[in-house]
């Protein structure tokens, strides 16, 4: 393992003497690419046995989960506890000694688990077991929450970020739109429907060379960088919004309030105070994609009570049907449909249908 880690600090100084230049953009790409392979090798354990050295998994329950980083000073233990204190079902349990889930929280009707992630910074960088195992989990979170001190913030999201980034976790970003496909022959071909200002087939052909790729057919559809590029030939990068918490308000005037509030992807709290988790959870809500839908059963009233949640911007009817029970779908023969997706109150409609949140849905089956 240490050699790994001796290779990958190497590259790192080589790229940091490197001056960024058109000349070098080839070289560059080229370090990058190996960085990037050294990088998987580190999190990928040899002959698949690792994962399991600790026994480190985290049984998902609720309708999400959203895991927490931050460095150990920064309060988020307090803002876990206090968090399931206020809003949580049940309490804090601890499922091992690396971590511990305060718990399920429940809001507008969806089962938010809450993970805290402390492996991310004490034992990934040096490829320990521990830090391998909990950025699998990390990758596994439909939210981060990056709790950061308001007194210094950017200096410590920016070493977070670093360690994300260097395990395939993109914050806050879309993938790629790069069109990447291999082929057998006919060498690289690359074609770009805008200007490019750092890839060009010299610099793509050297990235894919590292990979042992020599034909391939490329599309840039945008201003892409030599990462983007890595980013779609390694194909396992996780894609997850970040909500960065700025903590311990309490500490700072209103002026400097006013200034934060305008970063984007932040909300400033106190967790020691509760303040502002209003905000919070609003936010969480939106970068879950949430949506609620609501089931009727024949001849009675709608169970606003227990809503059933699911993920994802378009959500089908067939989707509600598969979230229920499986067998459901094969026995479908229309909907009635009350809420925002329909026009009239309510409407037959067909398994394809897409729904909106807080729909009210009947299923009516085959006979």
């Amino acid at each position: 393992m240490s050699t790994i880690l001796e290779k990958i600090a190497a590259i790192e100084s080589e790229m940091a003497r490197t001056q960024k230049n058109k000349a070098t953009a080839g070289h560059l790409g080229l370090l990058k690419a190996r960085l990037a392979k050294l990088r998987r090798e580190l999190i990928t354990p040899k002959g698949g046995g690792g994962a399991s050295e600790q026994g480190f998994e985290v049984a998902k329950t609720g309708d999400s989960r959203v895991g927490f980083v931050g460095f150990p000073s920064v309060g988020k233990s307090t803002l876990l506890s206090n968090l399931a204190g206020v809003y949580s079902e049940v309490a804090a349990y601890e499922f091992t000694t690396l971590t511990t889930v305060p718990g399920c929280i429940k809001y507008k009707g969806a089962k938010i688990q809450l993970l805290d992630l402390p492996g991310i910074i004490e034992g990934a960088k040096d490829g320990k077991g521990r830090g391998r195992q909990v950025i699998a989990v990390a990758r596994t979170c439909n939210l981060i929450f990056m709790v950061l001190d308001v007194l210094k913030p950017l200096h410590h999201k920016k070493l977070l970020e670093h360690e994300l980034e260097g395990f395939g976790i993109r914050l806050n970003k879309q993938p790629p739109n790069i069109h990447f496909r291999k082929k057998d022959k006919g060498g690289i071909n690359l074609n770009a429907t805008v200007a490019q200002s750092e890839l060009d087939l010299d610099t793509v052909k050297t990235i894919l060379s590292e990979y042992k790729i020599h034909n391939a057919d490329i599309t840039l559809r945008y201003d892409a960088t030599s990462d983007d590029l890595i980013d779609v030939i390694e194909g396992n990068r996780i894609y997850i919004p970040c909500i960065y918490l700025l903590n311990k308000i309490d500490q700072i005037s209103i002026e400097e309030l006013d200034i934060i509030y305008k970063i984007p992807h932040c909300v400033p709290i106190s967790a020691h105070h509760r303040w502002n988790f209003d905000d919070l959870l609003e936010l969480m809500w939106e970068y879950l994609k949430l949506i609620r839908i609501y089931t009727k059963p024949k001849g009675q009233l709608p169970d606003y009570s227990s809503p059933v949640v699911l993920h994802s911007e378009r959500t089908s009817v067939e989707d509600f049907c598969n979230k229920l029970h499986r067998s459901i779908a094969k026995e479908f023969k229309y909907a009635l449909v009350w809420g925002s997706s329909v026009k009239h109150q309510p409407q037959k409609v067909g398994i394809d249908h897409i729904l909106n949140d807080e729909d009210v849905v009947q299923i009516v089956k085959k006979i």
